[in-house]
């Protein structure tokens, strides 16, 4: 605005950010305030819930957190609930069962040590027969086997880190097939792919595969496209 130079566009400056930085409810953090937000978000006991309408992957993960955060379930609680949420799912996107959801982000307590805290206290103020108990308690811990529950911030980090390595795999077939149009696939995977070619300076493979991708897909995909765009800028300035 003032006659300097900015070597960064509007797209490049938040795609940093987003790079270099954790997200969280619209702001960005440093990877130790993260953990400290995380932590304190948990400690809420009263969270105005937006309803969620479950069309994809992401909206999936959110729904269950918004689920396990106000009641650790097991299996066979959630599994009824999610089925009448999917009705929705978008033809483009890739099903995924619950089993699949919850092993990649989420964790599940085997009964054996003491019960999680995010569990202990859902039980100890829901049941007065559990209230007042050691952690380690039988009664508990009988309660407490099989539900799962939204992972501290640390185990968080290393969930997430096992969830990007599938995610890329799978993007390494949609990069890898001779199909011309990609129907169905995975979102998050194509993102994800997205941001490590970006970070790799792979631009190539962003259009290769953009182009296999629906184009309204693209269109709407704001992180990809701002990727894409990107990609093509960039590619055009070597040539």
């Amino acid at each position: 605005q003032r006659g300097v130079t900015v070597p960064l566009s509007a797209a490049e400056f938040y795609q940093g950010l987003a790079q270099r930085f954790p997200e969280r409810d619209g702001m960005y953090f440093l990877p130790e305030q993260v953990a400290e937000y995380d932590k304190k978000r948990l400690t809420v006991k009263e969270i105005m819930q937006l309803e969620l309408f479950v069309i994809d992957e992401s909206s999936a993960i959110q729904w269950l957190r918004q689920q396990l955060l106000a009641k650790p379930q097991t299996f066979q609680d959630l599994h009824p609930q999610f089925l009448k949420e999917i009705g929705g799912w978008q033809k483009h996107e890739k099903p995924l069962e619950l089993s699949e959801l919850l092993a990649d982000n989420f964790l599940r307590y085997d009964g054996q040590g003491e019960v999680p805290s995010q569990i202990h206290s859902y039980l100890s103020t829901n049941f007065k027969e559990l209230r007042n108990l050691p952690k380690d308690d039988p009664a508990l811990r009988a309660k407490a086997k099989d539900r799962w529950y939204v992972p501290d911030p640390n185990k968080a980090t290393d969930l997430e880190k096992l969830r990007e390595r599938r995610l890329l795999k799978e993007f390494q077939e949609y990069r890898e097939t001779k199909q011309k149009k990609i129907k169905v696939f995975r979102l998050e995977a194509v993102r994800a792919g997205f941001k490590k070619a970006w970070q790799e300076r792979d631009y190539r493979t962003i259009i290769e595969v953009a182009q296999k991708i629906p184009e309204t897909i693209l269109h709407e995909d704001p992180k990809l496209l701002m990727w894409y765009d990107q990609a093509l800028t960039r590619l055009g300035a070597k040539g």
